[in-house]
């Protein structure tokens, strides 16, 4: 099954885009970066601030940040894979937006975490209320020294 790799990294560490990178290298998938339109500063992503962006965006649910680029067609992939770090325990607000940017119908959606001790929490959860023609799994939370043949044998039973 043809799968896509579809990921937001928000730091200058670039965690997530790296786990997203070795995960379709493994794989053999193609990859697309979600980006905001407006990037994300330090000062955004300050949790312990209930004024940031990124507190703001959390705390809103209907919140929608806009990409920089527009999607890519998702027709001719059966699995897409949606990799984020961990805001809150659920996905970031910008997954929400390129999920209900895409059509989803009949797709399943496995979505892949990075963080150092946060879990994954709920997130499939979150992302099938915006996907409801979709099939989203529980998906699972890497940290940034996963293997590539732990993702190969994790994604397999998807791809």
């Amino acid at each position: 099954m043809k799968a896509l790799v579809a990921y937001f990294s928000a730091s200058d560490r670039k965690v997530t885009k790296g786990v997203a990178t070795l995960l379709a290298e493994a794989i053999g998938a193609d990859i697309f970066e979600i980006e905001p339109k407006v990037p994300y500063t330090f000062a955004d992503l300050n949790w312990r601030d209930s004024s940031s962006r990124s507190s703001i965006e959390m705390n809103d649910k209907s919140c929608r940040p806009e990409m920089a680029a527009a999607a890519p067609d998702v027709t001719d992939y059966g699995v897409i894979f949606v990799g984020f770090p961990v805001w809150w325990y659920r996905e970031p607000s910008i997954i929400d937006t390129f999920i209900e940017s895409c059509d989803m119908e009949g797709k399943i959606i496995v979505p892949f975490a990075t963080s150092g001790m946060s879990g994954i929490g709920d997130s499939w959860k979150t992302i099938q209320d915006v996907a409801p023609g979709a099939r989203v799994v529980p998906g699972k939370r890497f940290d940034r020294r996963v293997s590539s043949s732990e993702l190969k044998d994790w994604a397999e039973e998807w791809v």
